[in-house]
């Protein structure tokens, strides 16, 4: 199995149980998560393999599936509350959808553009850039390169509460994008297996309004943007081959640079391992090493009174001569005791506990598939990033073999790509957009399934806690020590009438609170149901019908619902 990039590296091997031969590699700590919505392209029955690792990847049936099209929609969106306008816009869209498997690369995408024309004084116009990339190719052998790439919107709250986004036009609409790519290598020298990963990725919110000290609110300055790196390196050899044991040795880098008052974050360790074959199936890992976990940044600009200047973009703008300031520094012994269980090579689990950050560590995760057509997976993870390397991170261990899920009337992706492989959904990745580094715990599963030759199901769930570190005497004091947790639940089905029609429906739910008394709990529902009907080989008429609802506890704020109609014609090439 591979290691979890973009974050902090599991402290103990995984190995693969399928054979006493089974090589130990670094922990996987994947999330899973979820999403809902349309499959933007068909899929056809037996075209993915259930429970797929990217180590069998050479396996799979040859593909092409190369879909572009155009769009013209009317949209109708009306606001139930705190008003009742009624909004008609214009959508012009283009995009592409494809899937591309071969015997040594693979590449799904889902790109789209989208204009709106606002009709009336009210409804303002503007454009959209919303896709989801994931792929891989294998240069030489030991050798591959993999990439992957999100744009996507999201309605950001006061305090920093990302929820999905509807048919919203005001300074709440938020951009983000985050890209990523690296080589991995793996090679043997005689009995020792070596392996080596580096990854390099990119985050981006583009947020006019930063709602940095906003009248009478927390001063909750959003994440900007952050490069991060990671890489890893480790060799080791397999039980049986010079002492009972499995015996191995790695060591990781991971460091984040957010833009926001020069914060980074740099988590260095090295580590020894030894696994330990119980049975056939039960094997178990212990890993003693040495961590060095810094989190630092500089202070603001102040002015003659003392005050934070705030720049042009709204966010604090960082005192470059200022000395760097530490807000989290651990280092010393650390361990780990890892047990995995693989029956068979559609079910593995591993659960595993020991000592990071200073503190005790846990998680694990389940990966089952039943048969060729069902897929569940749960992750329980724990490490310390900023919001663009847990973003990173999760795109990272998306499969690279999936159908994007979008909402039906505003064509926007909804966090979740159907798939029978691994981990399908970056909802748990979102939840809040402030600028400070943070802890990041949590739980998260998804079950995917095909129904018959015609329907499509899947559903998720999940928790995601946020300790956020900042530095106590910067400006970004008021968030050192806050909670942000976050629990969300989606779920999707689709199908096909026939052969020249489909339908597809979707819910989801996001819960978030904090223990910021200034920004509120923020509650976040929605739905939709769409159809479709092919009047021509290529040209596709669709209506749709959505709602989207927003609630808070804090009575400056009115609940915001909008229920929304579409009607529109699609012609593909």
């Amino acid at each position: 199995m591979k290691a979890a990039l973009f974050g902090s590296l599991g402290l103990v091997a995984l190995t693969v149980l399928a054979a006493p031969s089974a090589k130990a590699q670094p922990m996987n700590q994947d999330q899973a998560r979820s999403g809902s919505g349309e499959a933007s392209r068909p899929t056809e029955p037996g075209d993915k393999r259930a429970g797929a690792t990217r180590a069998g990847r050479g396996k799979r049936a040859r593909r092409l599936d190369v879909t572009p099209y155009i769009e013209i929609d009317q949209v109708v969106d009306a606001q139930l509350s705190p008003g009742n306008d009624v909004l008609t816009y214009t959508q012009l869209a283009a995009g592409v959808d494809l899937g591309i498997t071969g015997r040594n690369n693979a590449l799904s995408a889902s790109v789209r553009y989208e204009r709106y024309i606002g009709w009336g004084r009210k409804a303002r116009g503007g454009d959209a850039i919303s896709g989801i990339v994931r792929g891989y190719t294998a240069v030489a052998p030991g050798l591959t390169l993999e990439a992957g790439a999100l744009a996507t919107q999201a309605r950001v709250e006061n305090g920093g509460s990302a929820l999905f986004n509807g048919l919203v036009d005001d300074d709440t609409r938020t951009n983000i994008y985050s890209v990523y790519g690296g080589p991995s290598f793996k090679t043997r020298a005689g009995d020792i297996d070596l392996s080596a990963n580096y990854r390099a990725g990119f985050t981006k919110v583009e947020q006019s309004d930063a709602f940095v000290a906003a009248p009478g609110r927390a001063a909750a300055d959003l994440f900007d943007k952050s490069v991060t790196q990671m890489a890893d390196v480790q060799a080791g050899v397999a039980p049986y081959v010079i002492a009972p044991v499995g015996l191995g040795v790695g060591g990781s880098l991971y460091q984040e640079d957010v833009s926001n008052l020069d914060q980074r974050v740099r988590d260095m360790q090295a580590r020894a391992m030894v696994t330990v074959p119980v049975s056939r199936t039960v094997q178990v890992v212990g890993a003693l090493g040495y961590e060095d976990v810094e989190v630092s940044s500089r202070d603001a600009v102040r002015d003659a009174g003392g005050n934070p200047v705030v720049g042009r973009d709204g966010r604090y703008v960082t005192d470059k001569s200022a000395p760097r300031r530490l807000s989290y520094d651990v280092s010393g012994l650390l361990w780990d005791v890892a047990v995995m269980w693989r029956p068979s090579r559609r079910t593995s689990l591993s659960a595993h506990v020991g000592r990071r950050y200073g503190s005790t560590s846990f998680g694990g995760t389940l990966a089952y598939a039943p048969d060729d057509r069902s897929q569940l997976s749960v992750g329980v993870y724990d490490s310390i990033s900023g919001f663009g390397g847990q973003l990173g991170r999760a795109l990272d261990q998306l499969p690279d073999d999936f159908v994007a899920v979008r909402d039906p009337v505003t064509g926007e992706l909804r966090g979740c790509v159907i798939s029978l492989e691994g981990n399908n959904c970056l909802s748990g990745a979102l939840g809040s957009v402030r600028s400070a580094v943070y802890r990041g715990r949590g739980i998260a599963m998804s079950y995917s399934r095909r129904i018959g030759r015609r329907m499509e199901a899947g559903i998720g769930a999940g928790y995601d806690r946020r300790d956020f570190i900042a530095g106590r005497d910067t400006v970004l004091a008021a968030a050192d020590g806050v909670i942000d947790e976050n629990w969300w639940v989606s779920a999707y089905l689709s199908g096909q009438l026939g052969s020249d029609a489909g339908w597809s429906a979707n819910v989801y739910a996001n819960w978030l609170s904090s223990t910021d008394a200034l920004t509120g709990n923020v509650e976040g529902y929605g739905g939709t149901l769409g159809y479709y009907r092919m009047l021509t080989r290529r040209l596709r008429a669709s209506v749709a019908l959505g709602i989207n609802g927003t609630t808070r506890d804090d009575a400056l704020y009115d609940d915001y619902w909008t229920a929304s109609a579409l009607a529109g014609l699609r012609y593909s090439f």
